[in-house]
């Protein structure tokens, strides 16, 4: 995996170099002669075309860190996205874990109040409130008791059989309590489940926080880096652009150069068609007056017309 320390290693540009570039200055513009000013043209345009390779891969390269921005901030959204999908998980979780923990609560309260009620751990067993019955009964069949005393244990028979009944029925109610209580553990226990796969759930929402914010980080680093990338293209683009016009400026002097020399000459040629012209015209005179012409005069009245 590429780190961002990498990536903004690869697009480190070192800055423009001032001192290879060429300057122009007015005075050259008017003064220099015409071989100064195509050297100096050539100067120019080799640095311009330089300049603007060098503004063109600071382009690719700006844009380049731009697309990886582009790429971290996508990371970085995604990382969100799976965070508050794992927090509404964990929200849907809490809400579950908390209704079945308040439901435990409830049945866990009915618990009591029916252990309350059945008071299990106070008096006899079945087993020993029957012996007790049997041995009363055992006693009114085989003594011999007086109307008082048998009256007395007949009632003691009753009551031992009332509370034998009693203990029967709180027994059996006991029955439905261990249901019960069986029921509240096994709310308890499905409440525990939810709080793990919320611990479970928070835990992973807190890594993909975690990313999403070190995604920001290095987005914001790169696009640092792109930000300077685009300055330092701007600045060879802008060197390049005072090149292209300096060159344009050269040219333009030379072209001006040029029709000056071109107007030079067609002023000399102009000048020595009006000498040669005049010339003619005094030896046509002279050929008029009767002198003789030699062939060289013949030559320059031919070339003018005049013969």
């Amino acid at each position: 995996m590429v780190t961002t320390e990498e990536v903004l290693d690869e697009f480190d540009v070192a800055a423009l170099e001032e001192e290879s570039n060429v300057e122009l200055t007015d005075d050259q513009l008017e003064n220099d002669s015409k071989g100064q000013l195509i050297k100096l043209a050539g100067q120019l345009r080799d640095r311009r075309n330089e300049l603007n390779q060098m503004a063109s891969e600071r382009a690719s390269k700006r844009d380049d860190l731009n697309a990886k921005t582009r790429e971290k901030v996508d990371e970085a959204q995604e990382h969100r996205e799976k965070r508050d999908e794992l927090n509404e998980q964990v929200q849907e979780h809490k809400e579950s874990r908390n209704e079945l923990n308040a439901k435990a609560n409830e049945l866990f309260d009915e618990v009591e109040e029916m252990k309350q009620d059945l008071e299990l751990g106070d008096g006899k067993d079945l087993e020993e409130l029957e012996e007790e019955i049997e041995q009363l009964e055992f006693r009114q069949q085989t003594e011999v008791l007086s109307a008082e005393d048998e009256r007395e244990l007949i009632e003691k028979i009753e009551d031992k059989r009332e509370e034998y009944q009693q203990r029967k029925e709180k027994l059996d109610d006991a029955s439905e309590l261990d249901e019960l209580v069986a029921e509240a553990e096994e709310v308890r226990s499905e409440a525990s489940q939810h709080h793990q796969k919320v611990t479970e759930l928070a835990d992973k929402a807190q890594e993909h926080h975690n990313q999403m914010i070190e995604a920001y980080r290095e987005a914001d680093e790169i696009r640092d880096k792109a930000d300077e990338m685009h300055e330092l293209f701007v600045e060879a683009q802008e060197a390049a652009d005072r090149h292209h016009e300096d060159f344009v400026r050269v040219q333009k002097r030379l072209r001006e150069l040029d029709k000056e020399e071109e107007q030079e000459q067609q002023d000399e040629r102009e000048a020595e068609r009006e000498a040669a012209k005049e010339e003619a015209e005094e030896i046509y005179q002279k050929f008029k007056e009767g002198e003789t012409l030699d062939t060289e005069d013949l030559m320059k009245l031919q070339k003018t017309g005049l013969l």
